[in-house]
């Protein structure tokens, strides 16, 4: 016990030392949390772009939305599908689902881009004889993609907004 309390000790000393702040922590200036709020996503094409949107509604503004928007968010996304396992009767058992999301983040009153970027995340799920099975489960990996995708957004936009002057406008 006193082992592991050293460790931890010894831990948090280092990661103090080296300037380790927590992003969204009690610590930080919580000043990320308000910029987020002041992000206005713009509505998406299609189903999974609609989803997408909610999605990042939920995580940009746990408090509610800014009165006033200070940027303004919008994403294109594609998804492609590809078959893994395959039976000695050449059937697929399993398929990838990869969703790519491009986004940037603008000014919301002069419309200069402040951040782009670019992110993919690669969900599998099974291939069954049945097609509404088949269909419910590419329906379950969709909406695992788009909440990662979700996080990866908001993370990396937080790491913005924390501190513009280290990413160059328009650069991921």
């Amino acid at each position: 016990m006193l082992f592991r309390q050293t460790i931890l000790a010894a831990i948090a000393l280092i990661l103090s030392g080296c300037g380790f702040q927590p992003l969204y922590g009690v610590h930080s200036d919580g000043q990320v949390i308000e910029d987020l709020s002041f992000v206005n996503v713009a509505p998406m094409a299609d189903r999974i772009g609609q989803q997408l949107h909610n999605e990042l509604e939920r995580l940009l503004h746990p408090n509610g939305k800014a009165p006033r928007a200070r940027y303004r968010l919008s994403a294109e996304l594609t998804e492609s599908k590809s078959s893994l396992a395959v039976k000695k009767s050449a059937f697929a058992t399993r398929a990838n689902l990869k969703v790519t999301a491009t986004y940037r983040l603008q000014q919301a009153y002069s419309g200069e881009q402040r951040f782009s970027s670019s992110n993919s995340i690669t969900v599998s799920y099974n291939i069954f004889d049945s097609q509404f099975a088949t269909l419910m489960a590419e329906k379950d990996a969709r909406k695992r993609a788009i909440r990662e995708l979700a996080q990866e957004i908001r993370i990396r936009l937080a790491v913005y907004l924390r501190d513009p002057s280290k990413s160059s406008p328009g650069k991921s």
